[in-house]
């Protein structure tokens, strides 16, 4: 990929001894804008199902037990992760001998939207836990093709030297459509009956029942919701590959011979390898943050569905301003040197928060709430131990989406443009191939140990590897 590509908007840089290259465009296209929106309507499906709502739903009430559910969870990451890995590649290079993603992107969401809108009969008495279980591994596997796919317009729908500014964006209005889908559901459903307050309805609006945990299953059908209607600008203004002419079985054998070259010059594009190689790693573990992070607040904390919404619109938030700085950290440090800061501090954020418990702060100060006064008179997080897990889960957030958002940007400025698709083929694959043993080491330590604290030790590690990974990669630099 061109050097100029990541650079700082309205910047010029010289390319040979007098040519001057015009710095990228300040405005956002529609194309760019579409794409977009459409990255931004599609991650609430994760924030709202597989980490702060639903999940643990599915943990707490459908399994029954944390840790034991909190397992289960891990055995379902495994099989989609496993899944996406043997996929995700393929596509990403007959997509590129093919040409046109807008295709497979509709079959995607055709895939994905009744799936979620099933998840409103995830209920005790209804859908057998594992039909629900097949559900989200099939929308797991349907969600990291599709970003697949997204991932490679990447460079298409924007112009030169842009792609940081989507990225970052991309992400930020991810969580900020998240928030407000949190917001409306703790507004609409959960907070109705719990609080006097005059703003908030005396009922759950649309007949909602908290006791059949119906303001849990709701998240399923909104999130396909507003996966749709983000898809329309989608379809209509961002700019498409062009068809080559290659038929689709072709381009499926292509792709293969493609992967296979792929692999095969790897050593020629040995920086590409050592950072997917770290990303495997780092990636993994942050993967694993996500999809247990839900989990393990609500057993550890013991949090209910009010204070999980809560939890999850007060991340979502700080996401947003993860997605806004990593832009800033990019063009300052270079995208690699981010990366290494954004996951250096959540490694030192996920160790104070193993530490922490409903009566225990930071390992070595206990916290009895008998004797202490509570923090505010509020309807949740009222004691001091919640508010600081509450800040360590703020600064995980920010930092989390940064990475996600550096990363991408860091593969296009390593990558061959020719091989962009195939390229995130291979970065799909990095952060899906080894999930399978990022949860499987949760599961084993949680089973093992019967203990959700014990499960995340492992996460802690994979992102140390994946940092010293990082020092080996050259590349990436600040311009």
């Amino acid at each position: 990929m061109s050097e100029l590509a990541g650079g700082p908007p309205g910047m010029s840089d010289v390319a040979g001894d007098d040519t001057l290259v015009p710095a990228p465009k300040q405005k956002l296209s529609r194309s760019a804008l579409s794409w977009i929106l459409h990255q931004g309507s599609r991650d609430p499906y994760v924030i709202l199902v597989t980490i702060y709502v639903f999940s643990p739903y599915f943990s707490r009430v459908l399994v029954g037990d944390p840790v034991r559910g909190q397992a289960t969870v891990a055995d379902i990451s495994t099989v989609y992760g496993l899944l996406t890995a043997a996929l995700a590649p393929i596509l990403g290079a007959s997509i590129e001998r093919f040409g046109p993603r807008k295709p497979f992107m509709a079959g995607i969401l055709a895939i994905m939207a009744p799936l979620l809108f099933l998840l409103w009969l995830a209920k005790p008495g209804g859908l057998p836990i594992d039909l629900v279980g097949v559900v989200l591994i099939i929308l797991g596997v349907a969600y990291n093709c599709g970003d697949v796919l997204n991932n490679s317009l990447l460079a298409r729908a924007s112009e030169k030297g842009q792609e940081p500014l989507l990225s970052g964006l991309g992400y930020a209005l991810a969580n900020g459509l998240s928030v407000s889908l949190l917001i409306f559901v703790m507004w609409a459903f959960v907070l109705p009956g719990v609080v006097p307050w005059s703003f908030v309805p005396s009922a759950p609006l649309f007949g909602l029942s908290q006791v059949e945990h119906e303001p849990s299953r709701i998240v399923g059908p909104l999130s396909a919701a507003v996966m749709l209607l983000g898809a329309i600008p989608f379809f209509l203004w961002t700019r498409d590959a062009p068809r080559t002419g290659v038929s689709l079985l072709a381009a499926i054998k292509e792709g293969i011979k493609l992967i296979l070259d792929t692999f095969g010059n790897l050593k020629g594009h040995a920086d590409v390898a050592k950072f997917l190689g770290a990303r495997m790693l780092y990636c993994d573990g942050m993967t694993a943050l996500l999809i247990f992070g839900g989990l393990f607040a609500a057993g550890l904390m013991k949090w209910g569905e009010l204070e999980m919404l809560a939890y999850g619109i007060s991340l979502s938030i700080f996401g947003v301003l993860g997605g806004l700085i990593a832009p800033w950290l990019d063009r300052t440090l270079g995208p690699r040197r981010a990366i290494q800061v954004e996951v250096g501090i959540c490694i030192l954020v996920l160790l104070g928060t193993l530490g922490m418990g409903r009566e225990k702060i930071l390992y070595f100060w206990t916290w009895d709430a008998a004797t202490h006064p509570a923090v505010w008179n509020g309807p949740l997080f009222r004691t001091l131990p919640e508010i600081i897990y509450l800040a360590l889960g703020l600064l995980i957030a920010v930092f989390v989406t940064a990475q996600y958002a550096s990363s991408r940007t860091l593969l296009v400025r390593l990558a061959p443009p020719d091989r962009m698709a195939a390229f995130f083929g291979l970065f799909s694959l990095s952060g899906t191939a080894t999930m399978w043993l990022g949860s499987l080491l949760v599961a084993l330590a949680t089973k093992v140990f019967a203990s959700q604290v014990a499960g995340f030790i492992p996460i802690a590690g994979l992102l140390a590897l994946g940092l010293v990974g990082l020092f080996t990669v050259k590349g990436g630099e600040r311009e």
